[in-house]
């Protein structure tokens, strides 16, 4: 069995409730928002579940797998050829009216893999939070 491999970002302050930050990231047809233009090909989103091709990588599959009402998100999926990960988003509520999300990624991969997207992964995530903290549309719904 391939070890586990975990990556964390920084927490990040981001302009909602805890709530709204929960309930915005819990539908996953909201991700389009923090999707570079350009980076994925065959986009396909879904409430609960979502698909995308990174060139050079392959497809990636994600579903909504667990959810703790406004502290906790866990998405999980598989991607290059067939490596499970899952992906936590952390909420918190500091009090003063925003929320703070932190970032997890843990992943099946052997060494040379870890090894060759350590970089690309923790920018991913460093990129992700960046794009959260400056996003300001948490109040949107999509029916």
């Amino acid at each position: 069995m391939t070890p586990m491999t975990s990556f964390e970002s920084r927490k990040g302050k981001v302009q909602c409730t805890p709530e709204e930050a929960f309930t915005f990231v819990t539908d996953l047809r909201h991700f389009r928002q923090f999707i570079p233009e350009g980076k994925v090909e065959s986009l396909t989103l879904e409430k609960e579940s979502c698909y995308f091709a990174v060139p050079a990588v392959g497809g990636v599959n994600v579903k909504l797998a667990e959810k703790r009402p406004f502290q906790n998100v866990i998405y999980e999926g598989n991607a290059l050829n067939g490596n499970k990960f899952s992906l936590q988003l952390e909420i918190s509520d500091p009090n003063d009216g925003n929320a703070e999300v932190k970032v997890s990624l843990e992943a099946e991969l052997n060494p040379l893999l870890r090894m060759m997207v350590s970089g690309p992964v923790n920018q991913f995530l460093e990129t992700l939070i960046k794009e959260m903290e400056k996003f300001t549309g948490w109040k949107e719904t999509l029916t």
